[in-house]
């Protein structure tokens, strides 16, 4: 039987998680794409046209945030992201449930702190503009709330993915004479 026909299609809930994954990494990999041109448009106008714009500084900063902030929380979901493998892959079963559970929880409470704290700093500058273009002085804390508030479901999910019923495991290798 091969691998593809034993793996259990997703829910809806799961395919819409991976949407809002897919439509993260995109945004962040647009905002990396928009980083660069901005970049290069300030080293053109800088040294061949004499005229540096002052937008490009907020910009690149609204951009760099928005790019790690959703990247970051796309890792969650995907798994890539804030993992203690070296410890996990060494603990029997329940024990390897138990850290999912707790790194999970981990993760979602950072991502709170971070989804609270930047919506409050969004809001404390919302009313001041940033210097050189015109925008809000606090709105490079959107993507880090935005990206916080995905860390929260992302992270909920994988929780809720690890206290559902257990694959069983693959069998492990005997060990072998001078393993550890």
């Amino acid at each position: 039987m091969s691998e593809a026909s034993t793996v259990t299609p997703a829910s809806a809930p799961q395919r819409a998680l991976g949407l809002i994954a897919d439509l993260a990494i995109g945004i962040a990999a647009a905002s990396l794409l928009g980083l660069v041109v901005v970049q290069g448009w300030q080293v053109i106008a800088r040294y061949v046209l004499n005229d540096s714009p002052s937008w490009t500084e907020p910009v690149t900063l609204l951009l760099l945030a928005t790019a790690m902030s959703l990247g970051a929380a796309a890792g969650v979901h995907t798994h890539r992201h804030f993992g203690f493998y070296l410890l996990h892959d060494r603990l029997a079963p329940r024990m390897r449930r138990a850290v999912d559970v707790l790194v999970q929880l981990v993760v979602a409470a950072i991502g709170a702190v971070i989804a609270w704290w930047g919506t409050v700093l969004l809001l404390d500058g919302l009313d001041i503009k940033a210097a050189g273009a015109p925008l809000p002085q606090s709105i490079n804390y959107l993507p880090l709330s935005i990206g916080g508030a995905l860390m929260v479901l992302f992270a909920l999910n994988r929780m809720v993915l690890a206290l559902g019923p257990q694959a069983p495991a693959a069998p492990q290798p005997a060990p072998q004479e001078g393993d550890l």
